[in-house]
């Protein structure tokens, strides 16, 4: 048993790594808290310029980075590079910004000083997904580390050579050594980690089930925790809205890293008077796509990160059908090696069946009707997720008064499709999880809001 590298395109088990136990996680955790300890004492100055130079390592080894997300993840290497540059960007973004979103903030009171300071609250235990195997780890511990933490990273298993890599990185761009440290570890491994005394903040990016355990676990230590989970992200189609643009936006949410997104466009609600046209659209250009072997160029959907994911998405897609939901494109697995499965298009999509109900990781667009703009604002809210949404419309002050007050999400964009970006905070409400990643309010999830107050 351990951390297993098996290549989602051909099947093929390339690597495997024991989990670390014992005398062996005892010392690493011993020595990432010294490294913390010390680190803590550095300026903050100094802390964003040292972690701002994983940039150049980045876009220095951009192409070796790509190839092991693409070997063990099957993102399309074109989308593996794009990883690795936002990694670059948001690594110099909290360059930039690091120490100024952590500057002490006066507060005028009747003592002759009072100001806020936002001090590092140890080390942070960050549980990270497949399916972004960079940029999830970047964007969770890049602002920690500049807060003044130390981080120990849990990867998935399934992406062990990301996480050496990753480890690799932090070490060649000069951070102290075992402030950023990797661990093959299990799941029971993971929960001591969590009540470990050392550890003082948990970050969790997985499913709404993990999320659910960590949340557990970390609330019975009374620890800080942020919780990115997923998500089933309501696209909403109106009357007006421009539709050759709306239908790119909607099939590239859709399908970026083969659908397997918390942020993915996964239903689209579309004003009837407008459905037909749309699902003719959205049938043909997602029928054009081009799924293949993710190391080539000409590849715009690889396979499934793992066998059960496609059977389990596979499965839904059954099931939707079995409960009254049309197929017109895709829905059967192929008969070729490796895990992949079909760009797929569902309608008919109602309440009861999976594709309105679960949340679908994978190529598959569950397009659903509305009546109003009302009746696709309830739609969209009906869900127990709430990560991201999107509105298309030509009326920008109706799709900016229902992003900002109609839809229940962290996230709402307005003709556009949903993405992460290091200087707007993410996050979700609901069973989307809590806590915000990135921008100030990431960067301070991770410290002691202290306050100061000096009499004379």
């Amino acid at each position: 048993m351990g951390f297993t590298t098996i290549n989602p395109a051909s099947g093929e088990m390339l690597r495997r790594y024991p989990f670390v136990s014992g005398e062996a996680l005892d010392a690493a955790v011993t020595a990432a808290h010294a490294a913390q300890r010390a680190w803590a004492a550095v300026p903050v100055e100094e802390r964003a310029r040292a972690v701002a130079g994983l940039a150049a390592h980045l876009r220095a080894h951009g192409r070796k980075l790509a190839e092991i997300v693409t070997m063990e993840m099957g993102k399309p290497l074109g989308e593996a590079m794009m990883e690795v540059d936002k990694c670059a960007s948001g690594c110099e973004h909290y360059g930039e910004t690091g120490a100024a979103y952590l500057r002490d903030q006066t507060v005028e009171t009747e003592s002759h000083r009072s100001y806020v300071t936002f001090q590092p609250l140890g080390l942070v235990l960050a549980i990270m997904p497949w399916n972004f195997p960079l940029w999830q780890v970047i964007r969770a511990a890049v602002p920690a580390l500049i807060a003044g933490n130390g981080v120990l990273l849990k990867h998935a298993p399934s992406v062990p050579c990301c996480a050496l890599e990753l480890t690799e990185l932090f070490r060649a761009a000069g951070l102290p050594e075992g402030l950023f440290t990797n661990l093959f570890v299990d799941l029971p491994a993971t929960a001591d980690l969590i009540r470990d005394a050392r550890v003082q903040g948990v970050t969790l990016t997985g499913s709404t089930r993990a999320g659910r355990e960590v949340a557990r676990l970390a609330g019975s230590e009374i620890k800080a925790c942020v919780l990115e989970l997923g998500g089933s992200d309501p696209y909403l189609v109106f009357e007006d809205a421009d539709l050759p643009r709306t239908v790119e936006a909607c099939v590239t949410g859709r399908l970026i890293n083969a659908g397997q997104s918390c942020i993915a466009a996964k239903r689209m609600i579309v004003h009837e008077s407008v459905a037909d046209d749309f699902t003719e659209a959205v049938i043909a250009r997602m029928g054009a796509v081009r799924v293949g072997d993710p190391m080539a160029e000409m590849t715009d959907v690889g396979p499934l990160a793992r066998e059960d994911l496609r059977d389990h998405l596979a499965d839904q897609v059954a099931r939707s059908i079995e409960a009254g939901a049309e197929c017109p494109l895709g829905g059967k697995v192929p008969d070729v090696p490796g895990w992949y499965y079909p760009v797929t298009v569902l309608t008919g999509v109602k309440p009861g069946m999976p594709a309105y109900d679960e949340e679908m990781f994978g190529p598959v667009a569950c397009i659903i009707r509305a009546e109003s703009e009302e009746d696709a604002v309830r739609i969209a809210n009906d869900t127990a997720y709430g990560l991201g949404a999107a509105v298309f419309t030509q009326d920008l002050e109706r799709g900016e008064r229902i992003a900002r007050t109609g839809i229940e999400a962290g996230s709402c964009f307005v003709n556009d499709f949903v993405k992460s970006d290091p200087r707007l905070p993410f996050g979700g409400v609901k069973s989307s999880g809590f806590g915000r990643e990135l921008a100030d309010f990431g960067i301070r999830e991770f410290v002691n809001v202290k306050t100061v107050r000096v009499e004379r």
